[in-house]
């Protein structure tokens, strides 16, 4: 706008009533678009160059509008500059041609005025007569001479100021002009307010004619501009936003393509290949990706060769050794019944060979279980069992082993009994496998940390805790510990001679129930492995009545994540099961 008004607006308060459901639709909207923002490449280029674009079509559109703003009032002033002046020296002539006449100021005033109004009339704009200079008196005070339905406040005041004194050159301001028109209808427009003093010959004083000019002229022309330049820019930044979607297209459309056939690579659809076109970088991406992908399934195939022939090798093997073993174990048992009869060191033998019979034996029987499981033979028997009669049974059995080092084993009171439909041998099997795990890294002669035993279930789920004070682990452990054979002190001794298998098969038989087994572990503060499975056979898990970190865990070192609580269902946990080794609801994972 060329006018200095004052634009005020006023808001117009709306209450709507919100139906529900409103809010959660809109919060659930608001999401996708989150999430399609986070993955589509394609909309945040598009929409960050159309953003610049718009920054930098407005910078340039503000200039040439300010430039052609300035250029519309210069050309305006001039041109009434010129006309005031062409006015006051035809006013002066008129003024000197009738200074020999005797002739009545206010008459002489008139004949001043009436034309050049007349002349406003005809040309749009409007004449005020102001004076005698020196007289005090402003405009809006009376007396002076003016186009009808002009609004003397339309004359600025500094304006006025500046004709106080006689000989003052011509000057001219920007204003705002008031008037009424033929309607009686107020009108407010942008102008320009131009003084020019004159003296009359009949009373000797000097006058000061104010002149006002529209800018309406100018005002429409600057609209058009406006108008024509954000139409302009209106349709270069969306020429810019398709041409940038276009080219964006041509980049991400193949990324997309490479996205979703490495995903079917990952899902073990290892045929799947990219098409190759053209000769570009693009092309020669997808090339390469084709050759890694096919280096990638040679390699996958010769390991799962490798694989079933390892599997082949330790299942043939451990049949193959059970004959030979069973009559080693015969002439073991007569030895070892008969080392009464021998003497000291050859008693002891027999004693030595009996102790690694059954470690022997014990070895074998773990790999024809882990056998079973590669080649998914194994099978679940369930029942419902309280886990409750399970721990006591387990940790009797152990008790002995525990004394045997200076430890106890305590199982936490529950109320009621702790149910679920399980296979009763392989859930004793796993607590077997924890028990006896804890009792090998604790600490020895450890009277005030016990080997612990917790229990807790609903009707969802079912879940068991031991926990030790011994070595522990690092959390980046926590998976580790599964892995077939993996010991976190390799230097430590066992003392209940283990195979290192029995946390693997515990995995195991925890994921054929369709459970989690995991593991929490610090450096010198002892570990804690929890079993959780279905209150029903077949059910689907999404949190553990127990949590997975001790409530006497050491707090973390400045700077580590906190641990979240295994209490908290993991939205996650409704649709992926587990992985292999997983403790996905915990930190520990």
């Amino acid at each position: 706008m060329l006018s200095r008004a004052d634009d005020g607006s006023g808001g117009d308060p709306r209450v709507s009533a919100r139906r529900p459901g409103t809010g959660s639709r809109a919060v659930a909207t608001v999401r996708r678009g989150l999430t399609f923002w986070r993955r589509s490449v394609q909309a945040r280029v598009v929409v960050a160059t159309m953003l610049l674009s718009t920054l930098a079509v407005g910078a340039v559109g503000w200039f040439l509008l300010q430039q052609v703003r300035d250029g519309l009032l210069e050309h305006r002033a001039d041109v009434v500059l010129g006309e005031v002046d062409a006015e006051t020296a035809d006013a002066e002539d008129r003024l000197s041609a009738a200074s020999g006449t005797e002739v009545n100021v206010s008459r002489q005033q008139r004949d001043l005025v009436d034309p050049i109004v007349e002349r406003g009339t005809s040309r749009g704009y409007f004449v005020a007569l102001g004076g005698p200079v020196g007289d005090g008196l402003e405009l809006a005070d009376g007396g002076a001479l003016y186009t009808s339905g002009l609004d003397l406040d339309s004359i600025p005041a500094e304006l006025e100021a500046h004709f106080d004194a006689v000989n003052q050159e011509t000057a001219w301001t920007y204003t705002t002009i008031i008037h009424t028109d033929s309607d009686g209808e107020t009108q407010v427009q942008p102008g320009i307010a131009v003084g020019s003093q004159v003296q009359l010959p009949s009373d000797g004083q000097t006058y000061t004619l104010y002149f006002l000019f529209p800018l309406e002229e100018e005002e429409d022309t600057l609209g058009l501009v406006t108008r024509a330049v954000l139409t302009a820019a209106g349709v270069m930044i969306l020429l810019v936003g398709g041409i940038t979607w276009l080219v964006t297209r041509q980049v991400v459309t193949p990324v997309r393509m490479a996205r979703k056939v490495a995903e079917r690579l990952a899902a073990g659809r290892l045929q799947e290949r990219l098409r190759v076109t053209g000769e570009d970088d693009l092309a020669r991406l997808a090339y390469s990706f084709n050759q890694m992908a096919t280096n990638l399934q040679r390699q996958i195939r010769q390991l799962e060769e490798l694989s079933w022939v390892q599997r082949r090798f330790v299942s043939d093997v451990s049949h193959e050794l059970r004959t030979p073993l069973t009559t080693v174990r015969m002439a073991g048992d007569v030895l070892h019944d008969a080392r009464d009869s021998f003497d000291g060191t050859t008693a002891r033998a027999a004693e030595l060979l009996q102790d690694e019979l059954d470690r022997f034996e014990n070895l074998l029987v773990d790999l024809l279980e882990i056998s079973r499981f590669d080649a998914g033979a194994a099978v679940l028997e369930t029942e419902d069992a309280n886990l409750l009669d399970l721990a006591h049974r387990v940790a009797d059995a152990y008790r002995p082993l525990a004394e045997s080092r200076g430890l106890r084993v305590e199982i936490e009171e529950v109320d009621g009994a702790v149910r679920a439909e399980v296979d009763v041998r392989r859930v004793e099997r796993i607590l077997r496998n924890l028990v006896t795990n804890a009792i090998d890294h604790a600490e020895p002669d450890d009277a005030d940390h016990p080997v612990r035993i917790r229990l807790a279930g609903d009707d969802h789920a079912a879940a068991v805790t031991v926990r030790d004070y011994g070595v522990g682990f690092a959390p980046g452990d926590a998976a580790m510990v599964f892995n077939r054979f993996w010991r976190s002190d390799p230097a430590r001794a066992r003392t209940s001679g283990g195979t290192g298998l029995g946390l693997a098969i515990s995995l195991e038989d925890a994921h054929l129930h369709g459970g989690w087994l995991q593991a929490w572990g610090r450096p010198g503060a002892g570990a804690q492995f929890r079993l959780t499975v279905p209150r029903h056979a077949g059910g689907l898990l999404t949190y553990s009545p127990l949590g997975l970190t001790p409530d006497d865990a050491p707090p973390l070192p400045a700077g580590e994540p906190t641990e979240a609580s295994s209490l908290t269902v993991d939205p996650d946990l409704l649709t992926d099961p587990p992985t292999r080794g997983s403790t996905r609801d915990d930190d520990e994972s």
